[in-house]
């Protein structure tokens, strides 16, 4: 039986609401959930596991990140690099407080050591540690150093009432161990080497070539040189050969681009609505793959998911984003395929114009379309096919919630948006969201606990069952 109670905040307005309390470095009345910190159960504290605790810690600071994307301007690949490592730090961080937790030593690419405890903790205060001490070497501006001190702190300064002393400062020694060495981990994946490396661009028809209205320079070209988290190699999920370009008007490569140009003419209110809602633009918005951790993270919240499954959450829907990111970028700049809006204005109408400003780096195939393939497939894995959703991420942008009756079918329309925006052909999107359901197969086959069937079905579906977003949830069990 799952107690009724108001729905959870949405996660667009908890985050604004912490954005501003961290601001003038007061106190946040958003952090003080009823029952934050304390186990679920009547076990003792000091004995208590990871899936006795709520998950507000692990949701506090995923929306801290949302907002700090956002407010850096990450771009889309370094924006879910950040959030994957956090995640891995997160379940590493509570790993031995899970039961059946599995290291995800030896099994994500060359993660080796990672400190393990048998000590008794304090679950939420490892998360909290661990969370700070990796975020902060993601978000290194002076306001976001102060936000998350401040996070820390208020979480901390709970705990620290709650907690006895002994045991508190194990969990957050503990906490900053994972934290350091994750970030010694990440060093290895080849950021430092290639991100906004330079390259010549190609002069050969069909070619990328900058976009207005800014022609600016490709973004991260070598980002599909970068370690992945989990796959064998970057081209391990691949989108395969696009159709071949041709200026013929019976092509199938021109049909395609006709199709754009057409769309885009005939745009309707809601398609236009779809496009400027799934834009997720970097400095606008937590870049496409925090859209989709913000809709696993009102999933959580809905089902007052415990510490362990968000921690599980945040990890495999991370480390499936910033796979499918470095896969996709892989393809985009092998590939090298001309934007539409630069096809169009050449063969079809020199004064059309896109809904959405073209970004800065090649069409095939998208990116969009491999982020929500990949977190569409690890969420279902998760929590269930069929499993009704309303997201509320870009409420305080002044949009209407967007409701789906699963994950796949808010991928979908993520997806196909980018043809409403008028910035990727179709094939563009059919391939990438191929792409991306590749790497979360890969994901939902890596085991987070000894005796979980290998395929992705999760011990979720046996304990809390789903629940539709829009509505108080029920009492029925």
């Amino acid at each position: 039986m799952i107690p009724t109670r108001a729905p959870a905040a949405p996660v667009a307005l908890f985050v604004t609401a912490l954005a501003a309390a961290c601001a003038d470095g007061g106190p946040s009345q958003v952090l003080e959930p009823a029952g934050a910190g304390v186990p679920a159960s009547g076990s003792g504290l000091a004995s208590a596991g990871a899936e006795t605790y709520d998950a507000e810690v692990a949701r506090a600071w995923f929306a801290l990140t949302f907002e700090l994307t956002r407010e850096e301007g990450l771009l889309p690949p370094p924006a879910a690099r950040a959030y994957a490592y956090a995640g891995v730090t997160l379940w590493e961080a509570v790993a031995p407080g899970v039961p059946g937790g599995l290291s995800l030593a030896g099994r994500l690419n060359d993660l080796e050591d990672v400190p393990a405890t048998r000590q008794a903790l304090h679950w939420p205060s490892v998360a909290n540690a661990a969370l700070a001490g990796i975020t902060q070497r993601f978000y290194t501006s002076p306001r976001s150093r102060r936000a998350i001190r401040d996070l820390e702190h208020d979480l901390h300064a709970r705990f620290r009432r709650e907690v006895p002393a002994a045991v508190l400062g194990r969990s957050i020694a503990h906490g900053k161990r994972v934290a350091s060495a994750i970030w010694l981990w990440s060093l290895g994946d080849g950021y430092r080497e290639f991100h906004d490396c330079a390259v010549e661009q190609q002069d050969v028809p069909g070619s990328w070539s900058p976009t207005p209205p800014g022609f600016e320079a490709p973004a991260e070209p070598c980002w599909g040189k970068l370690r992945p988290f989990l796959l064998p190699a970057a081209d391990a999920c691949t989108p395969g050969p696009h159709p071949r370009y041709s200026e013929d008007p019976a092509s199938e490569f021109h049909q395609a681009a006709l199709e754009v140009y057409e769309t885009v003419n005939r745009v309707t209110e809601e398609q236009r609505t779809i496009a400027l809602y799934w834009a997720d633009l970097a400095g606008e918005s937590p870049t496409p793959a925090g859209h989709s951790l913000s809709i696993a993270a009102q999933a959580l919240a809905s089902l007052d998911a415990p510490l362990d499954l968000a921690a599980e959450t945040f990890a495999r829907v991370g480390i499936g984003e910033s796979d499918a990111f470095i896969s996709c970028w892989h393809a985009k700049y092998h590939y090298n395929m001309v934007r539409p809006v630069t096809y169009i204005q050449a063969l079809i109408d020199p004064s059309w114009e896109p809904v959405l400003e073209t970004p800065p780096f090649p069409a095939y195939p998208s990116g969009h379309s491999n982020d929500v393939g990949a977190s569409s497939t690890i969420l279902t894995g998760l929590f269930g096919d069929g499993f009704q959703i309303t997201d509320h991420t870009n409420d305080g942008r002044g949009f209407a919630p967007r409701s789906f009756d699963s994950f796949f079918e808010a991928a979908d329309e993520a997806a196909i948006s980018r043809l409403y925006g008028g910035i990727h052909y179709r094939f563009d999107i059919d391939r990438g969201l191929d792409q991306g359901r590749c790497v979360g197969r890969a994901v939902n086959r890596l085991a987070f606990r000894s005796g979980a069937v290998a395929r992705g079905e999760h011990v979720v579906s046996a304990r809390r069952p789903a629940v539709d977003f829009r509505s108080p949830r029920s009492t029925e069990g």
